[in-house]
C-alpha cells in the first residue's frame, strides 16, 4: 500500500505539471503572454545593480551545462561509492539526460526567439522552454528526492528542500534578470521538467514495488 501511495502521488503531480505546461505552451504559441512577460521583466530588471548583476551571472553559470555536469559527477560518485545505490544512479542519469533531450526537442518545436529588450549577456538558440530552468529543476529535484530518506532529522530535510528551491528559483530568476529568457520560458521549463521528474519517480516507485513483491 505504501509503494502504491508513493507512485500514485508522483503520478498525480506529473499530471498537474503536465497540465500547467500545456496551458503555458498554448498561451506562448498564440502570443498571449506578452503583457505578463514584460511586466515581470520590468520588475526584475528595475533592481539592476553591479552587485546584483554579478550575482545573477554567478547563478547562471552554476546552471550552465559544464557546472551541472560537474555537480552530476559528484552526485553519481556519492550514490555509487558511499550510498551503494546502483539503481538510484540509473534514475539520476535518466532524469538528467531525459530533461536535456526533452528541452532540445521542445525548443526546436516552438522556435521562440529570445527577448530583445535589455539583454545583459548574449545567448544563442531558442527561448522556450528555458534549458537552465529545466536542468535546475530536474537536477536539484532528483537530488532532493534521492537524499531525502537518508536525512532523518527534520531540520536536515528542511535545509535540503530550501537549498533545492533556492538553486532552482535562483537560476530561473537569473535568466530573466540577464535578459535571455522570458518569465514564461522559465515557468514553462519548471513545469516541463517537473512533469518529467514526477513521471520518472513514478516509474521508479512502480519498479521498486514490483521488486518488493
Amino acid at each position: 500500500m505504501l509503494y502504491y501511495q508513493n507512485w500514485s502521488r508522483a503520478f498525480r503531480f506529473f499530471l498537474g505539471f503536465a497540465a500547467c505546461f500545456a496551458v503555458i505552451a498554448v498561451l506562448v504559441s498564440v502570443n498571449k503572454v506578452s503583457t505578463f512577460d514584460n511586466y515581470i521583466i520590468d520588475g526584475v530588471q528595475s533592481a539592476e545593480s553591479p552587485g546584483l548583476t554579478s550575482f545573477a551571472k554567478g547563478l547562471s553559470l552554476i546552471g550552465s551545462s559544464k557546472i551541472a555536469i560537474g555537480i552530476s559527477i559528484v552526485t553519481m560518485a556519492l550514490l555509487y561509492f558511499l550510498l551503494k545505490h546502483r539503481f538510484e544512479l540509473i534514475l539520476f542519469l535518466w532524469v538528467g539526460l531525459g530533461s536535456q533531450l526533452l528541452n532540445t526537442i521542445m525548443k526546436l518545436s516552438f522556435h521562440r526567439e529570445r527577448p530583445n529588450l535589455h539583454r545583459i549577456v548574449e545567448e544563442i538558440g531558442y527561448s522556450f522552454p528555458s534549458g537552465h530552468s529545466m536542468a535546475a529543476f530536474s537536477l536539484y529535484g532528483v537530488i532532493a528526492f534521492l537524499l531525502w530518506r537518508h536525512l532523518r532529522r527534520r531540520h536536515e530535510r528542511v535545509l535540503l528542500i530550501m537549498f533545492a528551491v533556492f538553486m532552482t528559483v535562483g537560476i530561473g530568476w537569473s535568466r530573466i534578470y540577464l535578459g535571455v529568457h522570458y518569465p514564461s520560458d522559465v515557468i514553462g521549463g519548471y513545469m516541463a521538467s517537473g512533469a518529467w521528474l514526477m513521471l520518472s519517480i513514478c516509474l521508479f516507485q512502480i519498479y521498486k514495488s514490483s521488486r518488493k513483491n
